[in-house]
């Protein structure tokens, strides 16, 4: 009752008011969630049975702040007239928009609002998006077994996704959730008929607008999404094209609001909800047009961020959360940008094709220390569907973080023990500056091989037919050893390619030897190289490292 007079006398003072027109959205925070319909103990009611699985699984409690935003409070902030955008159960936050500047004055007179906070709109001077360009391709001889990866054979390679692959974990029995600003024609592009007649494609919904059509909108997350889910073998086939996706819009690309964080955080709770396992992130927070609205980066700490404390709520819910670190990295600003800094994000840096730093990718360290970002993967020139239906290259950290989300739903399905936190220990451990981090590319290029169990720590390990090799050392500088763990039958060959396909190395071996040695080596550049055998009308690939 003394709500419902509150909002009696607040309703009369503003319709006696000239109200300025202003163009204002507010995050509220909400006291309580008292005469909430819902109970911990009916959780079913606002958990799907697969997000009470997770939970099950890895002995996540259901608490409070699982609990929706009670309903009699975004029904009497509506009555008042206010447009209600979104809400957070996390958080106990409402996002409201409202020209009536008499009513945005008093709104917080109300017993149930603790405070309220501006969220402007504004033009956001940190663009996470990907630059996109249209080039030529020149990607040589596809150097994949099995699936033909087209023009993703590098991008795919260069994180040992495809020997995953081999050995069918291809993202099967996992969810991805994609927030991302929309996903232009997902619904009618070759690169995802398969995710339609498979039905891996679970829902949509747009926590800009409302509503679920997302395929209108802009055309990035349909690139994030073509580089997980993308399935046309001889032209590009993705990380993980046997997963499932939730495609959630949260971001705004014609104009921008710092309102997007609420949107987001709406979009991970969805994705929570509905039971995902991953969520892919190519957007990122920093500086806006209205100055107040600005972090700063003392507040690139983890735990000031709206959106990084979001994520990080995710993952204490079970979920692993792949974020792009940005794309500052030439910019006055050059650090990462919100959620990157979440200590329980993933966080992906861009590499080129020869596994060098691009100068783009935001760097690290976080304000209080960690290494950020956690991990790279291709972010330049990286084959993407284009609008048109053809195969085009773009640029990013859009695209390193799908890269790595796909690749870890395939890594996650091989090993489903592992928490999110013991997934991203693995990954980070595989990678090829595991011992000697930087804030460029962190603790560096995942093997998803090797962080499988597929490989053992110190050396590559393959098996052509009936005979096992092992090549070391991994990382090489001049010379690499090859052994042959029994006699061979019949003469192998072995031949090393460069990332961008270009053959370095062909030589037939004797079924005589036990082991051999390649040398003069010193003379490629540094990077990632391919090695392929060739035995008993078999062949197998891996990747090592040159120092």
């Amino acid at each position: 009752m003394k709500h419902i007079l509150l909002l009696v006398l607040i309703i009369a003072g503003a319709q006696n008011v000239y109200s300025q027109i202003a163009e204002n959205t507010y995050r509220l925070y909400l006291t309580d969630k008292n005469n909430n319909e819902y109970t911990l103990e009916n959780s079913e009611g606002f958990l799907s049975d697969r997000a009470l699985q997770r939970r099950a699984k890895y002995s996540i409690p259901i608490t409070e702040n699982d609990l929706p935003v009670s309903k009699i409070y975004i029904d009497s902030l509506q009555n008042l007239g206010l447009k209600i955008l979104n809400s957070s159960k996390w958080f106990n936050t409402v996002a409201i928009y409202s020209t009536d500047k008499e009513l945005i004055d008093t709104i917080d007179k109300l017993d149930f609002i603790k405070s309220k906070t501006k969220v402007k709109r504004g033009l956001r001077k940190n663009n996470t998006h990907a630059q996109t360009n249209n080039y030529d391709l020149e990607i040589s001889e596809s150097l994949q077994e099995n699936i033909d990866y087209g023009d993703a054979t590098v991008q795919v390679g260069m994180l040992n996704a495809h020997v995953l692959h081999q050995n069918n974990f291809q993202g099967e029995g996992m969810v991805i959730a994609v927030l991302d600003a929309g996903f232009y024609n997902v619904d009618v592009l070759p690169a995802f008929d398969s995710l339609w007649l498979n039905q891996q494609i679970l829902g949509t919904k747009d926590f800009v607008d409302g509503g679920t059509q997302v395929f209108d909108a802009s055309d990035h997350g349909m690139k994030v999404l073509s580089v997980m889910g993308g399935n046309l073998p001889g032209k590009l086939v993705g990380t993980a094209p046997k997963a499932k996706y939730w495609l959630l819009r949260s971001e705004q690309t014609a104009w921008e609001y710092s309102v997007e964080e609420d949107n987001w955080v709406s979009a991970a709770e969805f994705a929570d909800s509905v039971g995902a396992d991953i969520i892919n992130s190519s957007l990122g927070y920093s500086e806006f047009d209205d100055i107040e609205q600005n972090y700063t980066y003392a507040d690139m700490d983890g735990n000031t961020a709206f959106i990084t404390r979001a994520a990080d709520m995710a993952a204490s819910k079970g979920i692993l959360v792949v974020s792009s670190a940005g794309n500052l990295g030439d910019d006055p600003w050059n650090y990462i940008s919100a959620p990157a800094d979440g200590d329980s994000v993933l966080t992906v840096g861009a590499v080129d094709s020869y596994a060098n730093y691009v100068s783009f990718s935001s760097k690290g360290p976080t304000y209080d220390g960690r290494v950020k970002p956690d991990i790279c993967a291709m972010g330049y020139r990286v084959a993407v569907q284009g609008i048109d239906g053809n195969i085009i290259l773009s640029n990013g950290t859009s695209f390193s973080s799908p890269l790595i989300a796909g690749a870890a739903a395939c890594l996650w399905q091989a090993l489903p023990e592992l928490t999110n936190a013991q997934l991203i220990q693995k990954i980070r451990e595989s990678a090829h500056q595991y011992s000697k981090p930087d804030y460029l590319l962190g603790y560096g290029i995942p093997d998803f091989a090797k962080a499988s169990g597929l490989y053992s720590t110190n050396t590559i390990t393959m098996t052509p037919g009936e005979n096992s090799i092992k090549i070391y050392p991994n990382p090489f500088e001049s010379f690499i050893y090859i052994e042959f763990e029994k006699k061979l039958r019949q003469d192998i060959k072995i031949e090393i390619f460069d990332i961008t396909g270009k053959k370095v190395f062909s030589e037939i071996f004797l079924a005589t030897q036990n082991e051999v040695k390649i040398e003069s080596l010193q003379h490629l550049n540094k990077g990632l190289y391919l090695v392929r055998s060739y035995y008993n009308r078999l062949y197998t690939s891996t990747t090592l490292c040159k120092q």
